[in-house]
């Protein structure tokens, strides 16, 4: 395990989630699902901000023209953070009511890829979804029960996924031109008492880089061999996210959730929903921005 310098900032999210980079702003944004909350820290300031929305607020996206792609529930919506306007672009699952988005990316021909789950946990009820400038949200995996992690390779012809529950990271073929992905194989099988596989980003080596629910840390897993590489231990069991950022793209920011820990877990973890700042060795990417 590589020796780390590991800053926190006291954001006390109940379930963080989504961490983004947008190098234009200089900052870091991150949600706080069940509260609604946005956060925005700039790094060079060291400024947080948060905004509040009355939805469960999923995901965090950069669009065009400085605007954020935001998912509300079970709608995607472009956000000004300037104006505080916000432009319904589209909805899934109407029909599930207890659904809403989790998890979300933007693959690196604009297009965002989104998941869904069952606030009950409702096995098999989610799904992927890609949308792209046509706005009509397209499934691309059915059956799903809590859809996550997502991170493409640097060529883009390879897209790894996580349906947390199952402890793997699946690999498919990816297609540019058409977004199609095609099932090739179980990448990665996490073993027991390691946690649920959670949210991912992948380095510029080409390992994944995955937050651990219940597993105390953000591992490095070898996807060409199943192997794990490597641990960034952090002070709270339930991780949550991870991504790259900063001007080198070589400071990971990581979210944490207090959801499902009683009273004295919190007391003996109180640093529980806060977000962690990694200095690392190695380095990843910038996310990729919405074409719209």
């Amino acid at each position: 395990m590589q020796a780390l310098t590991i800053t926190s900032l006291p954001s006390q999210c109940f379930l963080g989630e989504g961490p983004l980079w947008i190098a234009k702003l200089g900052c870091f944004f991150w949600v706080d699902i069940e509260k609604g909350k946005l956060h925005r820290y700039h790094l060079g300031s060291e400024q947080l901000e948060t905004r509040y929305f009355p939805h469960r607020l999923a995901v965090v996206l950069e669009a065009e023209n400085g605007k954020l792609i935001l998912g509300l529930d079970r709608k995607l919506v472009r956000y000004d953070w300037e104006t505080e306007q916000i432009e319904v672009l589209c909805g899934v699952e109407e029909h599930l009511p207890l659904n809403r988005f989790n998890d979300g990316k933007v693959d690196p021909q604009g297009r965002i890829w989104i998941g869904t789950l069952s606030t009950r946990f409702t096995e098999g009820s989610g799904a992927l979804y890609r949308i792209g400038a046509d706005f009509q949200p397209q499934v691309q995996l059915g059956n799903l029960t809590i859809s996550n992690g997502m991170a493409w390779t640097a060529d883009g012809r390879t897209f790894y996924f996580i349906d947390t529950p199952t402890k793997k990271i699946q690999e498919f073929s990816f297609d540019p031109a058409s977004g199609a992905i095609g099932f090739r194989r179980i990448a990665v099988e996490i073993p027991e008492g390691l946690g649920f596989p959670d949210g991912m980003c992948i380095d510029r080596e080409g390992m994944l880089w995955v937050a651990h629910y219940a597993g105390a840390g953000v591992y490095r897993w070898n996807p060409k061999t199943g192997a794990l590489l490597d641990k960034i231990e952090l002070p709270v069991p339930h991780v949550t996210s991870c991504c790259f950022g900063g001007d080198d793209l070589d400071l990971m920011l990581i979210t944490s959730a207090q959801e499902n820990l009683s009273p004295a877990d919190i007391e003996k973890y109180p640093q529980s929903g806060d977000v962690f700042l990694v200095k690392m060795a190695v380095g990843g990417f910038e996310s990729h921005r919405a074409g719209f």
